[in-house]
């Protein structure tokens, strides 16, 4: 393995991806095929206010409004079943989402589906942003008087 600089041991790429996926400022979640939650990072516990103990092995549905459930489990289950996003090629999707504490929050995501040797897809990563404060700002400049 290597990279621009030269070759790397596999345990720094090892810890690189580790500390990428755990520390990263953004969310990172994945979930399975069923959409349940395997991975938690520490951002995901900041911005939604679970903790990873919490939110591991429930469903999607602790972070998505109630209306908007039936339509993502449809997402989830075509991106799941043709292996097709469009949110996977840099895409980004910009939804409203829910705190643990009820309060309503706007996110941008990305997505990664992740496949076995087969190519079927074993579960999708998401890459998470908190966009509530400048979603709110730009509302309110819009509904401001001229």
């Amino acid at each position: 393995m290597g990279y621009a600089g030269g070759e790397v041991k596999v345990s720094e790429i090892d810890r690189f991806y580790r500390t990428l996926a755990c520390e990263a400022p953004d969310a990172i979640i994945y979930a399975d095929a069923e959409g349940c939650i395997a991975f938690w990072n520490r951002a995901a516990e900041r911005i939604f206010g679970y903790p990873a103990t919490e939110a591991l092995g429930k469903t999607l549905d602790i972070i998505i409004p109630e209306k908007l459930r039936a339509r993502h489990n449809r997402g989830f289950a075509e991106t799941i079943g043709t292996g097709r996003t469009r949110y996977g090629a840099g895409e980004v999707l910009a939804v409203p989402a829910v705190h643990r504490d009820g309060r309503r929050l706007s996110i941008e995501f990305t997505i990664l589906p992740f496949r076995d040797r087969a190519g079927r897809i074993l579960g999708i990563a998401a890459t998470l942003r908190d966009v509530t404060a400048r979603f709110e700002k730009t509302k309110a400049s819009r509904s401001a008087p001229a």
